[in-house]
């Protein structure tokens, strides 16, 4: 059964840059869709982004990372990447890595039962 566990989070300046990492064990993540989340104090959890299974080819963003934030993956390391560029107090938070096997997700109805892992969440702060 897959397991997921994030890492890279931390405290950066206003226009900094952090990559949050979504590291995959107990399966193969290859075969996954791997969905992006995150959740400020007091706010409900956000969708942010999501990338398609194997090949990545498919990517999605919110419209409140997009042009900013970039996922990738590598599956070989069993890995998907949440490259977080100019960074705003608005983005703080706790940042989530989800995966479901199946072909890719939709940012804008996520199948919340499909995703069967989850990470315990990395932690984002923006100093201003």
């Amino acid at each position: 059964q897959l397991q997921l566990a994030e890492s890279g989070g931390g405290l950066v300046q206003a226009g900094g840059p952090l990559r949050p990492t979504c590291a995959g064990s107990g399966s193969t993540l290859n075969n996954y869709a791997i969905a992006w989340f995150r959740q400020a104090p007091g706010k409900e959890r956000e969708a942010i982004s999501t990338i398609s299974r194997r090949d990545g080819k498919v990517t999605s963003y919110a419209d409140s990372v997009k042009g900013r934030f970039t996922v990738s993956r590598d599956n070989a390391k069993k890995k998907a990447y949440l490259q977080m560029n100019d960074l705003k107090p608005e983005d703080a938070g706790e940042y989530y890595c989800a995966a479901g096997p199946r072909t890719r997700f939709s940012l804008e109805k996520i199948e919340y039962k499909l995703l069967g892992a989850w990470g315990q969440g990395t932690r984002v702060n923006v100093s201003s």
